[in-house]
C-alpha cells in the first residue's frame, strides 16, 4: 500500500514538472512570437514608407536632406529646415523637461511629501500625458505664448547679441513649441524615472547612509547611478514623443520653411510638415512627404540606437 503511493505521489510530481516545463516553454514561444511579431511590423512599415516614397528618393536622392526649398508649384522639395526644427524643438524640450521631470521624480520617491501630498501630485503629473496635444496647443496660443512673449523680449534686449537670442518675438516660434514640448513630456519622464528610483532595493540606500553618506549623497551618487538606465530610457521615450508630436507644435512653432539659429523665430518640424500639406498633396508632393515620414523614423531609430549604447557603456562602468 506504501508503495503504490509511493508510485502514485513520484507520477504526481512527475507530471507537474513536466506541466511547468510545458507552461514554460509555450510562455517563452509565445514571448518570442509577440518580439518577432513586433519587428516584423516595424519593418513592414518602413517597407510600405519606403514603396510610397520611392519616386521621390530616386529623383532627389541624398540631396533631399539638404535641400531648403519646398515648392509643389515646380517640384522642388527638401527637408533641411524640418530637420533642423524637429531636432531643435525636441531637445529645446528635454532641455527644460529633464531636470524637471527627474527631480520630481526624486521628490516623488524619497518620502520628500506626506503620502497623501504625494499620491495627489503623482495623480496630478500623471493626468497631464492624458490632455489632448490639440488643447495643449489651443492653450498654447492663447496663455503660453503672449506670456513668452514678454519673456522672450527681455531676453532679446539684453541677450540679443547671443545668436540664439538674436531676433525680436513677435508671436509662434520655435520657443513657444520647445516649452510646449518640455509640459508635455514631463509626465512621460517623471512616471518612468519614479518607476526607475522605486524599484531601487532599500538595502542599497540602507548600506550607503550606513557607510555615513547624507540623504542627498545617496540619491546622487547611489540611487541616481543605479537607476541610469531606466531615466535613460525615459528620457529617449520621451524624446521619441516630442519628434512625433504634430497638433501642440504646428499651432506654436509657425510653419516657416526656413533655417534660423534665433528660438524666437518661426521654424518647422517633419510631424508639422506633413499635418499642414498631407490632406491637399498629390503625386510626387505626397512621394516627398512620405520620403520626409521616413527621415523622421530613421532619426528616432538613430536617437534610440544612441541611447541604448550610452545605457551599455555606463553599465559597463
Amino acid at each position: 500500500m506504501t508503495t503504490n503511493s509511493s508510485s502514485l505521489q513520484s507520477a504526481n510530481i512527475k507530471s507537474s514538472s513536466e506541466l511547468r516545463n510545458l507552461l514554460d516553454r509555450g510562455f517563452i514561444w509565445l514571448t518570442r512570437f509577440f518580439a518577432l511579431a513586433v519587428a516584423a511590423t516595424l519593418l513592414w512599415i518602413a517597407a510600405q514608407v519606403t514603396i510610397e516614397a520611392w519616386p521621390a528618393i530616386q529623383k532627389y536622392g541624398v540631396g533631399f536632406l539638404i535641400n531648403s526649398a519646398w515648392n509643389p508649384v515646380i517640384d522642388d522639395y527638401g527637408v533641411l529646415p524640418q530637420i533642423y526644427g524637429t531636432i531643435v524643438s525636441s531637445f529645446l524640450g528635454l532641455l527644460i523637461a529633464v531636470p524637471i521631470g527627474v527631480g520630481t521624480a526624486v521628490l516623488l520617491s524619497e518620502n520628500f511629501l506626506p503620502t497623501q501630498v504625494r499620491v495627489v501630485t503623482v495623480f496630478l503629473v500623471e493626468l497631464l500625458a492624458a490632455i489632448p496635444s490639440v488643447v495643449y496647443g489651443i492653450w498654447g496660443i492663447f496663455v503660453l505664448i503672449p506670456l513668452l512673449n514678454d519673456v522672450g523680449k527681455w531676453i532679446n534686449s539684453y541677450f540679443g547679441w547671443i545668436p540664439f537670442f538674436s531676433t525680436a518675438p513677435t508671436g509662434p516660434s520655435m520657443f513657444p513649441a520647445g516649452v510646449i514640448l518640455a509640459i508635455m513630456i514631463v509626465p512621460i519622464i517623471t512616471a518612468i524615472s519614479r518607476d526607475a528610483l522605486i524599484s531601487i532595493p532599500s538595502g542599497l540606500r540602507q548600506a550607503s547612509m550606513g557607510l555615513g553618506a547624507t540623504r542627498w549623497e545617496t540619491i546622487l551618487k547611489v540611487i541616481i547611478p543605479a537607476a541610469f538606465s531606466g531615466i535613460v530610457s525615459a528620457i529617449m521615450l520621451a524624446l521619441g514623443r516630442a519628434m512625433g508630436e504634430t497638433m501642440a507644435v504646428t499651432m506654436l512653432i509657425g510653419n516657416a520653411n526656413n533655417i534660423n539659429i534665433s528660438i524666437f523665430a518661426p521654424a518647422n518640424t517633419i510631424a508639422s510638415l506633413l499635418a499642414n500639406q498631407f490632406a491637399e498633396a498629390g503625386g510626387l508632393q505626397i512621394a516627398s512627404l512620405m520620403y520626409a515620414g521616413l527621415v523622421l523614423f530613421f532619426i528616432t531609430l538613430f536617437v534610440n540606437i544612441m541611447a541604448e549604447l550610452i545605457v551599455l557603456r555606463v553599465k559597463r562602468i
